[in-house]
């Protein structure tokens, strides 16, 4: 494994207002005002220039904003005028526990913030300000969403309840959102990551009462099988899936006839409810394992839907089909014409390494239907790298991480590859495999920087000195 840290590369960006952009984010002067700023200049033709660390101090911990947050009691916003200050003179803000805040938040919101603290924490760093829109498929928002999640669950300990009506729901979501951005996270979560106070509530779900869980559910089942998920084993055999699966149909037949049909029948008109219901089932479980082990658990079962699928956006391919389509006739001018196409797929967010597998599977298929049929991929030296955010061409685990964050380094986490396996160009056979059985062995351990010649090639073995070496870094 590789620590990369983000704010060497970003910036340290804590001050001034937190607006969810990068525009507040001290940049490297480029040359080309046309490139955008936050990228090095991608060219298919000669050598990219590196993107050069930014210099910049370490962040201050990350409980620094020293704003107001409205929350829903009418003490707090007094209150957090005191802990702005508190934090301005150097307390920490652990030392002011989330257990006094929620002291002034039961009046308005039922959620008892005490028994989550150092998972809110976690979110904070997982989704700090800049940062949140480029981790935010695999590490931001599962971290938000299991947050929650076990937030209610276990305030279901005392109020019998597995969800939030309409109106707590929005005085409860909206303290957790003041809560995160007191921490430093970013101001645009509810865009980020698709969520609403709605999430919150039962939805369409008819169950929400506890003993009303119990007396329809195999509590006894369902736990057993979700209670010790192995994160690896589950994507593939779905243990606890299934489990859940089958509570929340139970749940979702009251008043109903949807059981008649079966767990595995189940019509697009009633998945909404069935999807509504799994949130119940899953703060149930919640509510049965102490919030550290249940975030293992919420997370290890987000990331198997996590690496099912690609998250990146491709765009027209046209120019691509041009150069290496109906036979590969000039091969600089297809490998431009690649190079160039991988360049805007590598702008847009840190993905795992088996995502970057579905990622190379995706368009390869793209790519064939443009009759190109020749192996481009290993043609161009094209690696699952490749398919990742550029700034340092890392691939985060399949298996669920946070980031990190210390006074030296500021905001870090973990890449799982550092050398340059090549991307696989499908055969038909294997066009479609489940990721329990993709072709590409990953090694346990980080291997070397490869001297194979690739897309950024020289730009990795240039942010692997600097990782290496402060010091080297400034004297280069």
């Amino acid at each position: 494994m590789q620590t990369f840290s983000l704010t060497q590369y970003f910036g340290t960006g804590v001050h001034g207002s937190h607006s969810g952009s990068l525009d507040y984010v001290r940049r490297p002067v480029l040359k080309d005002n046309h490139v955008d700023p936050m990228f090095p200049e991608l060219s298919p033709i000669g050598s990219p220039q590196p993107f050069l660390p930014l210099l910049a101090p370490s962040p201050l911990a990350p409980f620094t904003n020293t704003s107001i947050p409205k929350l829903s009691g009418s003490f707090l916003s007094s209150f957090w005028g005191y802990l702005g200050l508190w934090i301005f003179k150097g307390y920490d803000f652990n030392v002011v526990s989330l257990t006094i805040l929620s002291m002034y938040l039961t009046g308005l919101c039922t959620l008892n913030f005490s028994a989550a603290e150092s998972l809110i924490s976690v979110t904070a760093i997982d989704c700090w300000d800049a940062f949140a829109p480029f981790l935010a498929n695999v590490i931001c928002c599962p971290q938000l969403e299991a947050t929650l999640t076990i937030l209610i669950g276990q305030s279901s300990k005392y109020t019998d309840v597995l969800a939030l009506n309409g109106s707590t729901a929005k005085h409860c979501f909206s303290d957790v959102e003041q809560i995160l951005m007191g921490q430093g996270a970013n101001v645009g979560l509810q865009q980020i990551c698709s969520i609403r106070s709605t999430n919150l509530t039962e939805a369409s779900c008819p169950v929400k009462s506890v003993n009303e869980f119990h007396d329809i559910v195999d509590t006894a089942k369902l736990l057993t099988a979700c209670e010790n998920i192995d994160p690896v084993k589950e994507c593939c055999y779905q243990i606890c899936q299934s489990a859940i699966l089958e509570a929340a149909t139970a749940i979702a037949s009251k008043g109903s006839d949807l059981l008649d049909t079966g767990v595995q029948h189940v019509l697009p008109k009633d998945s909404i409810r069935v999807s509504d219901c799994r949130n119940i089932v899953l703060r149930w479980v919640a509510s049965k394992l102490d919030p550290s082990h249940a975030k293992k658990v919420l997370r290890g079962l987000s990331n198997c839907k996590i690496n099912k699928a690609c998250p990146l956006v491709f765009p027209e391919m046209s120019h691509v089909a041009k150069g290496c389509g109906n036979g590969i006739s000039n091969k600089s001018a297809c490998c431009n014409a690649m190079e160039s196409y991988v360049s805007h797929l590598q702008k847009q967010s840190f993905i795992t390494n088996l995502q970057a597998l579905d990622c190379a599977d995706t368009l390869a298929m793209k790519l064939k239907r443009s009759n190109i049929t020749e192996d481009v991929y290993g043609l161009c030296h094209i690696s699952l790298k490749d398919f990742s955010l550029q700034v340092a061409g890392c691939l985060l685990p399949s298996l669920p991480s946070d980031a990190t964050f210390d006074s030296t380094s500021g905001i870090s986490f973990l890449c799982d590859l550092n050398d340059n396996i090549p991307a696989p160009w499908p055969s038909t056979s294997q066009v479609g495999t489940s990721s329990c059985k993709k072709p590409v062995n990953f090694p346990a351990l980080p291997a070397a920087a490869s001297s194979q010649s690739c897309l950024y090639s020289r730009n990795v073995l240039f942010f692997m000195l600097i990782a290496l070496s402060f010091l080297l870094m400034i004297l280069l």
